[in-house]
């Protein structure tokens, strides 16, 4: 009997860790699986069959990078050293990606990397257009 979670983006990016268990479902974008109409900022991702992960099945995950801030970026370039990883370069390296995602999404980074690879890497692929997007 495992909760149902169909978008979680509306928890706050300050509230990542641990935010899978506090979600709730929420209204769901249209444009599945694609950014929505010229908001790269913006990535609701549909999976071809319901995710498992820790007790909760996942359909449909919004990540809003827009809301992400400096803070966060911080905060994964720390827990990164924290673990001996380096990102010299944000935007190429999955590791980065994976972790920024997952805060946009407001789950824990450990939801993402169980994920199959298809899905992982059109998820991860959304945060690194995301980051050449803004110039980083």
């Amino acid at each position: 009997m495992s909760d149902k979670v169909t978008n979680i983006a509306e928890i706050g990016a300050e509230q990542a860790t641990g935010a899978a268990e506090a979600a709730t479902p929420t209204s769901t974008t249209e444009a599945a699986g694609k950014a929505t109409e010229g908001d790269v900022g913006v990535y609701t991702h549909k999976f071809k069959r319901p995710f498992e992960y820790s007790g909760a099945t996942y359909t449909e995950l919004t990540f809003n990078f827009e809301r992400l801030t400096g803070r966060d970026m911080v905060a994964i370039e720390t827990e990164m050293q924290m673990n001996n990883e380096y990102a010299l370069s944000p935007e190429i390296s999955r590791n980065f990606q994976s972790k920024l995602a997952a805060r946009a999404a407001g789950i824990g980074s450990d939801v993402l990397d169980a994920m199959p690879l298809p899905e992982f890497n059109r998820i991860t692929n959304a945060a690194r257009d995301f980051l050449l997007s803004t110039g980083y």
